[in-house]
C-alpha cells in the first residue's frame, strides 16, 4: 500500500476569449494528487492524505479520488475552500503557476493525520507545498519521522516559490527530509533555483551521505540522471514524444518509478540498497517512458498500466 501525502486542488487553465471574458477550464490536480493518480492508473494500491473542502469543489476532488480507485481514509474533511492554481503555458508548453490558497483546505491538516495511515503502508510519498506550509508541513513531518524506519519515503520537493517565496524555507525542509528519505526526486530546475551553480553530484553526494539512497534529477528533454550506488550518475535518455504541454510529467515520473519498483519487489529500504545500476535503469527507463506521455496529453492525464508495455 501507498500513501500519497499533500494537496489536491484545482489547475484552471485559460481556455480562450469570450464576449464577456475569459473562458476557463478547471482540472483536477496538485503534485501529491497526480502522484496518487499515477500510482492508482498504474494499478498500485494506493490512499490520499490531504485536506478536501466540503465544499462543491471539494466533492468533485473527492469523486475523482473515488473514481481512480485512491483511498480516502487518510482524508480529512474541512469547510475551508479549495485551492486554486491558475496555469499559464509558454510556447514550449512548460507552465508556470499562480496559487490562490491562503486558508484554504490542504493547508489544515494537523497531526492527527498520523491516526489514519492504513495498515500494510509500505512506501508514503511527499512533496510540493504541502511540506512547507502550516500546519500541513508540521503534520507530515511528523508522518516522515515516525515511518522512515520501515517505510519507504518519496520525496519531490517540486518548489513553488510563488506559495512560500523564502527558499530557505525550501533548503532547510530538503535537508531535514534528507536524513529520513530514500527516494529524493528533484528536478533541474528545482535544484538551480535553490542552489545556484552547485554541481548536481555535490548535492547528490551530501543527501546520500545523510542517508537517501537515490537521488534521481529529471532534466526535462534532456532525459535524468540517477546518483546510486559508487559510480558518477547514471544517464536516463529522454523519450522522444510531441509535446503538448508538461504539466505532470515530474509528477508520473515519480509515480512510474514507485510502481516499477513495487512490481518487481523493491519497495523496502534494505531492498533499495542493494539495487545494482541494470535494475535501476530498468525501472527509470519505465518513468521516463510513461512521462513522455503525459507530455504528449493537455494537463496531467496520467498514463494506465495498459500503456506502457
Amino acid at each position: 500500500m501507498f500513501v500519497v501525502c499533500g494537496e489536491a486542488l484545482f489547475d484552471v487553465f485559460a481556455a480562450g476569449h469570450t464576449p464577456t471574458g475569459i473562458a476557463l477550464d478547471a482540472r483536477i490536480g496538485g503534485s501529491p494528487f497526480n502522484v496518487a493518480l499515477g500510482l492508482a492508473r498504474l494499478q498500485q494500491p494506493v490512499s490520499f492524505l490531504g485536506g478536501v473542502s466540503r465544499g462543491f469543489l471539494g466533492e468533485r476532488l473527492m469523486d475523482s479520488l473515488r473514481a481512480e480507485g485512491i483511498g480516502t481514509g487518510c482524508v480529512q474533511l474541512s469547510d475551508a475552500p479549495t485551492t486554486l492554481s491558475l496555469v499559464g503555458l509558454d510556447a514550449q508548453g512548460v507552465p508556470s503557476y499562480s496559487f490562490y490558497g491562503e486558508g484554504c483546505a490542504d493547508r489544515l491538516v494537523t497531526e492527527s493525520a498520523l491516526d489514519s495511515l492504513p495498515a500494510g503502508t509500505r512506501a508514503i510519498h511527499f512533496g510540493s507545498y504541502a511540506m512547507v506550509v502550516e500546519p500541513v508541513a508540521s503534520a507530515q513531518r511528523a508522518i516522515a519521522e515516525r515511518e522512515h524506519h520501515h517505510c519507504v519515503i518519496a520525496y519531490d520537493p517540486n518548489v513553488r516559490a510563488n506559495v512560500e517565496p523564502d527558499l530557505a524555507r525550501w533548503r532547510d525542509t530538503l535537508d531535514w527530509m534528507s536524513a529520513r528519505t530514500h527516494l529524493l526526486k528533484v528536478s533541474d530546475e528545482d535544484l538551480e533555483r535553490l542552489y545556484p551553480g552547485v554541481p548536481h553530484a555535490d548535492l547528490a553526494a551530501r543527501w546520500r551521505a545523510r542517508g537517501v539512497v537515490a537521488v534521481v534529477v529529471t532534466q526535462g528533454g534532456e532525459g535524468a540522471r540517477a546518483y546510486v550506488g559508487t559510480g558518477p550518475g547514471l544517464a536516463i535518455e529522454p523519450v522522444k514524444t510531441t509535446v503538448v504541454d508538461t504539466v505532470g510529467a515530474g509528477d508520473t515520473f515519480q509515480a512510474a518509478m514507485l510502481a516499477a519498483l513495487a512490481e518487481r519487489d523493491a519497495l523496502s529500504p534494505d531492498a533499495l540498497r542493494v539495487l545494482p545500476d541494470e535494475f535501476w535503469a530498468e525501472v527509470l527507463g519505465f518513468a521516463a517512458r510513461a512521462a513522455a506521455i503525459t507530455c504528449g496529453r493537455r494537463g496531467a492525464d496520467l498514463p494506465r498500466r495498459a500503456e506502457l508495455p
